[in-house]
């Protein structure tokens, strides 16, 4: 017994005990390029999610809608006659407007994705689920809104519905006593946009964290498995 017991005693501290191991089983180029990676797998799936015929309008959980301080003007406008149907109008052309927008976030999704140092990617492998989601909202929000705003004003203004809304709003807000509504429908638009891009990148990222059926190479089954 006095024979074993010395070995094993010696071979303890060789024994990985936790997820702090992790780096050393893992190079750090293995952790950078796995993070690249789903990142890369998963914008590349949440942008084609939401750059398709009801990607926004069909998914209950990002579909655009008016913004909540609006409710009392939608309720006033739906009670006319043809009011629900311009309202409806309205929400399909914000979301149609993100649907065709959400193509135009590509380059940017990877010219942030190239830039992830070990560092970054160490600290969003240890994580939580929407770790990398987060990293990469804070790096590409304010570029994005600034490329998607004017080319959903555009689409809200081709059909006339950002001057409709503006006139209705400017209209409500001039009544006294009343709390000012932006009217500013295309910033709102393009808010909602973001967010549900977003929210489908890090359905993505939950995936193949937790789901080995979404690890869909070698280099995400090592890192993440």
């Amino acid at each position: 017994m006095r024979k074993l017991f010395i070995p094993l005693v010696a071979l303890l501290p060789l024994i990985p005990t936790g997820c702090d191991t992790l780096t050393d089983l893992l190079s750090e180029g293995d952790i950078a390029q796995g993070l690249k990676e789903a990142l890369r797998v998963g914008t590349d799936t949440s942008v084609a999610q939401a750059n398709t015929l009801n990607g926004y309008l069909g998914n209950q959980a990002i579909k655009i809608l008016l913004p909540e301080e609006a409710e009392v003007v939608q309720s006033s406008v739906g009670l006319i006659p043809g009011g629900q149907q311009l309202i409806d109008e309205v929400i399909l052309k914000m979301n149609r407007a993100a649907e065709q927008a959400a193509v135009e976030a590509t380059p940017i999704f990877v010219n942030a994705i190239t830039s992830i140092t070990f560092q970054d990617a160490q600290a969003i492998l240890q994580g939580p689920d929407d770790a990398a989601t987060t990293y990469l909202a804070n790096q590409t929000k304010s570029e994005l809104y600034n490329l998607f705003q004017p080319d959903i004003e555009q689409a809200l203004e081709s059909v006339g519905i950002q001057s409709a809304w503006e006139t209705l709003i400017s209209g409500y807000n001039s009544i006294p006593l009343v709390n000012d509504i932006n009217p500013d429908l295309a910033g709102h638009t393009t808010d909602k946009a973001l967010d549900g891009l977003y929210h489908l990148i890090a359905e993505e990222e939950s995936k193949i964290r937790n789901d080995a059926g979404h690890r869909v190479n070698d280099l995400l089954r090592k890192v993440f498995g």
